[in-house]
């Protein structure tokens, strides 16, 4: 301990140095020792134990499955079924799910072992971690400072190696962001690749589950497990799930690809990652592949619609939790307005409730046109402008994040600045598409930060292999 790979846990089993439940048991001790870190609301110990040892027996007759020996940590908007989910919200306290989300399922068909939940953003609203009802997520590399968010308590397991991985939801770069900011490997995976299916929404035409993980491989093998078609969720895509694990050898030597030269010249860009990123640009070159600049002078578009779009569909998805049905329900209402009015006041957090009003606002009558409805214009144009640069080139690249992770407080007095966290992000998230966030920075401070790729719609697997190849070779 601690395994920086299924592939070596899974050697170990092999040979005989290790058992399932041994490495759920130092995982579990790890978990007990970081308490202070508030990264887990819930660990499964006694349940996790107990599928070890079914394992072992597994491994034994030489039945298990492909994920045998990974331990996997759920954000805690990723339903279990019989396993308390919140979204880290006090409007979802003590509700108890009565199934598992699709991604779940397949995890556990393959043998994957899951340790409990991690704190997140309340309802994956925020970047840093701050809004969850449960209080902050630290950051394992530096304890003032922030995780990232929404998925800040995944990424935070997976760096400070509570569990192998953890599954995440990205909606404006939920989990390339603090993939970025703790020093991992993030994934957004295409909008209709990955069943959403027991994921509770926040922006359902935005939302898509990924991986966390310290490696290309185990993200690789994650999605071959947890793609594909589902009845349950019909925006999934009919194309085949490729076996990205069995691809990453693919011949990516050439490969086209354009950065954003305004992401580069934007205020705010930290010049240590600009420097960096101008790096990796000339190491490419200098390895042979075509990287040239392109204009796309829209990025101050980009946050403002991706918030106007959200917050409509926010406001939206959540209107359901109202203290009737299930979960927190107000002690002082008195009837049911009151019940409604009194337990989402006091059930949501500040955040939620900041972005449910302007979700509101923008689909009232009278504005709906003015901002909903050219939202959707706007993104449309968006897409077809990321389309034709991916046209001619395999990939985009481009910053994850700004800066390093910003300590605690710095940027909650101001939601602009907060929100502008995601302006390298949300592009993915608006036009559909894949992207990564790769570990190949570190600051003068000491702290991780990502360069990003944006794909083409399916391509995740030569993403992948690209991705392979970089963290590998440069």
């Amino acid at each position: 301990m601690p395994y920086s790979s299924l592939s070596q846990i899974q050697t170990d089993l092999s040979a005989g140095k290790l058992t399932v439940k041994k490495l759920v048991g130092e995982y579990l001790s790890r978990i007990e020792e970081n308490k202070k870190l508030n990264i887990f609301l819930e660990v499964f110990a006694a349940e996790a134990l107990q599928k070890a040892e079914e394992l072992d027996a597994k491994l034994k007759n030489g039945k298990a499955g492909k994920l045998a020996g990974m331990v996997i940590g759920l954000k805690d908007n990723i339903c279990y079924k019989d396993h308390k989910v919140s979204a880290s919200s006090k409007i979802l306290e003590g509700f108890t799910s009565l199934y598992s989300a699709t991604v779940v399922e397949r995890l556990i068909k393959e043998d994957a072992i899951i340790i409990g939940r991690c704190n997140c953003d309340e309802f994956a609203m925020g970047s840093s971690n701050e809004n969850s009802a449960y209080g902050n997520v630290l950051n394992p590399l530096d304890h003032a400072r922030v995780p990232g968010g929404s998925s800040g308590g995944a990424a935070a397991a997976v760096a400070a190696d509570l569990c192998l991985a953890t599954l995440g939801t990205d909606t404006g770069g939920s989990i390339r962001q603090p993939a970025s900011l703790c020093g991992i490997v993030g994934l957004k995976p295409t909008y209709g690749r990955v069943s959403r299916y027991g994921a509770i929404a926040y922006a359902s035409s935005f939302d898509q589950i990924g991986p966390l993980t310290k490696n290309i491989d185990d993200a690789a093998l994650i999605m071959e497990v947890m793609s594909g078609m589902d009845e349950y969720d019909s925006t999934l895509s009919t194309k085949p799930v490729p076996s990205y694990s069995q691809e990453l050898k693919q011949d990516v030597s050439k490969v086209k690809i354009a950065y954003l030269q305004d992401c580069l010249e934007k205020d705010g860009l930290d010049p240590e990652i600009k420097k960096r990123t101008t790096e990796v640009i000339d190491q490419l070159k200098k390895a042979g592949h075509t990287v040239e600049p392109v204009n796309f002078p829209f990025l101050d578009y980009l946050v403002p619609v991706y918030y106007v779009l959200t917050t409509a569909e926010a406001s939206s998805n959540l209107a359901r939790y109202q203290g009737l049905n299930f979960g927190f329900r107000s002690k002082n209402a008195t009837g049911m307005d009151s019940t409604f009015r009194k337990s989402r006041s006091e059930g949501f957090g500040k955040e939620v409730q900041r972005r449910i009003m302007l979700g509101t606002f923008v689909l009232s009558s009278g504005y709906y046109d003015a901002y909903y409805s050219k939202g959707q214009k706007v993104r449309r144009f968006l897409q077809n402008k990321t389309l034709e640069i991916l046209s001619n080139y395999d990939f985009i690249l481009l910053p994850t994040t700004p800066g390093t992770a910003f300590k605690f407080g710095e940027n909650t007095a101001d939601p602009i600045k907060m929100y502008l966290e995601d302006i390298f992000t949300v592009q993915a998230n608006i036009t559909g598409m894949p992207a990564i966030s790769l570990p190949v920075g570190k600051h003068s401070n000491g702290l991780p930060f990502g360069l990003q790729f944006i794909g083409r719609k399916f391509e995740e697997s030569k993403m992948f292999a690209f991705s392979k190849y970089l963290t590998e070779k440069i």
